[in-house]
C-alpha cells in the first residue's frame, strides 16, 4: 500500500495536498521562499510557477535532502 506525502492543516490533522480546496492556486510568498531555501541547499532548481499544492509536494521533496533540515 503506497501513501500520498501528507502536510499538516491548521488542525495538525494530515491532509494530502491534492485535497486542498485552494491547491490549485499560486504558490503564496512564504513558499516560494522557503522552496529558494530548499533549492540552495539542495543545488536543485524549482519551477517559478507552482501550484500551492505542488510547492508544498516539493517542499517535502527537497526538505528531506536538505543538509539544512537532516543535519548532514
Amino acid at each position: 500500500m503506497t501513501t500520498k506525502p501528507t502536510t499538516p492543516d491548521a488542525s495538525g490533522l494530515q491532509r494530502d495536498p491534492d485535497d486542498w480546496k485552494t491547491g490549485d492556486e499560486p504558490m503564496t510568498a512564504a513558499q516560494r521562499s522557503y522552496l529558494e531555501t530548499l533549492a540552495n541547499d539542495t543545488g536543485e532548481e524549482v519551477e517559478a510557477a507552482m501550484t500551492k499544492a505542488e510547492a508544498s509536494k516539493k517542499i517535502d521533496e527537497l526538505r528531506e535532502r536538505s543538509p539544512r533540515i537532516t543535519g548532514e
